[in-house]
């Protein structure tokens, strides 16, 4: 494995280099590009995509946007309090300026993790995933099945969509601005989003070591992992800045999945405290069981001073309130966990995440298992997550056709119509990566135009357009 230098890893380099720079613009290159985020349209788009609730007609749940300037927050806390205590400690490489310039990708990182993900939430994924699984054996291209066309990782990429691999996708060509580059960030924030730094073939579940659990990026990104990796020095492991977005994206999700739980009824207040008590009571770590019980704890006095003071929802504030604690804690944990393992993670050796090496790992599975089973498989749900299936599946089956006929000869009038239907700036990247490839690329990057396009699709976007193509009113 590599011995990772902060010289090589906060690469500024970019696919397109600016050959005029205005030399009034003083901003840091990884300023620059938290400018080019928030301006985007990719970014925006986040604000109608949810976390659990699909479809939700509420203003409090929490959006893909909500949830992304949360992780940029978390992520630039856990990375300054753990770079400051390795300074602290004697780290010389740890400079003021490395220490900037590690928040400063952090909270870009932290708005575009999620950028590449489908509509409905995680069940967009498993959506797509099971669709392929489902109809890649019955398609055909030009008279070939598809299946025989493709290459094991081509079908290893559909088989195992992931939100994650899409990310890098949009943010460095599906971003059509100015050319083929994208949003054309830094390597050094590009290389932070890669959590799994393997190819839909490297995906080893059981290997024990975080960076092997997905599919880190496409075959059609191969190349350009291999650069970005090569200037940042992190090849075959994982960037260090990954893990502390990982834990900072965790942190957020799993506390506010509670909390927006808390908000629907699915949960009170007084359940909550009961399952962390019984958490607390089969620990066997001892840090661990003083931090579940202390949560407990915590949360009782919270609701006792929201009773006191006669609030109007004594359960829902008290919540609120411990989520902040809660979310203290875990940050500090997080921290103190990249520290005391700094020196495997700059090895590149470091197979956990940083929450399972920290005393707050017991509260994070417990706020996991809570979540699940009081709100992800509720009936509430559950019903949703049908309506979604029925509306992904015909949306898959009528873009999947389409893509691979249009511009051949057995396209269709219909085709044509639905081809329209679809980003003029995304048929165009289609066509300019089929243009002189092999029948078997040609029908792999059509079959990558149908997910680029459901994944730029909001959750109100893709429920219209099921409405209107199936003539449902």
């Amino acid at each position: 494995m590599p011995e990772l230098t902060w010289d090589r890893l906060l690469s500024s380099k970019r696919s397109r280099e600016n050959v005029r720079k205005n030399p009034n613009d003083v901003r840091s290159e990884f300023r620059k590009d938290y400018h080019r985020i928030v301006g985007s349209a990719s970014f925006r788009r986040l604000q109608d995509k949810t976390q659990v609730f699909p479809l939700d007609r509420g203003d409090f749940v929490r959006t893909r946007l909500t949830h992304s300037l949360e992780v940029s927050s978390f992520a630039e806390s856990i990375c300054d309090t753990a770079l400051m205590r390795l300074s602290s400690e004697g780290r010389t490489e740890i400079t003021p300026e490395v220490r900037e310039a590690c928040c400063d990708i952090l909270r870009c990182a932290g708005l575009v993790h999620d950028i590449g993900n489908p509509p409905f939430g995680h069940f967009g994924e498993y959506t797509i995933r099971e669709w392929f699984g489902l109809h890649l054996s019955a398609l055909d291209f030009c008279g070939e099945p598809v299946n025989a066309l493709l290459s094991e990782q081509m079908k290893h990429d559909l088989l195992n969509f992931e939100g994650n691999a899409q990310a890098l996708r949009v943010l460095t060509k599906l971003h059509y601005l100015i050319d083929e580059h994208g949003m054309n960030l830094t390597y050094a924030l590009l290389n932070t989003i890669i959590k799994y730094p393997v190819t839909s073939l490297g995906i080893n579940k059981k290997s024990g070591d975080i960076k092997d659990k997905k599919m880190g990026y496409y075959c059609t990104e191969q190349r350009l992992y291999d650069e970005i990796s090569e200037a940042t020095g992190a090849v075959g492991c994982r960037y260090p800045l990954t893990f502390l977005l990982e834990a900072a994206d965790d942190i957020a999700y799993k506390t506010a999945d509670i909390e927006d739980a808390v908000k629907k009824g699915m949960i009170s207040c007084t359940q909550l405290m009961s399952e962390l008590r019984g958490y607390a009571a089969r620990c066997d770590d001892a840090a661990q069981k003083r931090i579940l019980e202390s949560s407990a704890e915590r949360l009782e006095k919270c609701l006792e001073r929201a009773v006191a003071n006669r609030m109007p929802d004594p359960e829902q504030n008290a919540v609120q309130n411990w989520m902040i604690r809660m979310q203290g804690v875990m940050i500090y944990s997080a921290s103190d966990a990249f520290a005391d393992n700094y020196d495997l993670i700059m090895r590149g050796e470091m197979k956990r995440e940083l929450l399972a090496a920290s005393p707050a790992w017991g509260l994070s599975e417990a706020l996991s298992d809570i979540a699940y089973r009081y709100a992800f498989i509720s009936k509430e749900i559950l019903k949703i997550e049908l309506s979604v299936s029925t509306m992904m599946d015909f949306l898959l089956d009528k873009l999947t056709g389409a893509a691979l006929r249009f511009d051949t000869d057995s396209e269709k009038i219909t085709d044509k119509k639905l081809i329209s239907v679809i980003s003029q700036n995304y048929v165009k990247i289609c066509l300019m990566e089929c243009e002189g490839r092999s029948k078997a690329e040609q029908a792999y990057h059509r079959l990558m135009l149908v997910t680029d396009y459901i994944c730029g699709m909001t959750d109100g976007f893709a429920r219209e357009l099921y409405r209107e193509i199936s003539g449902i009113s």
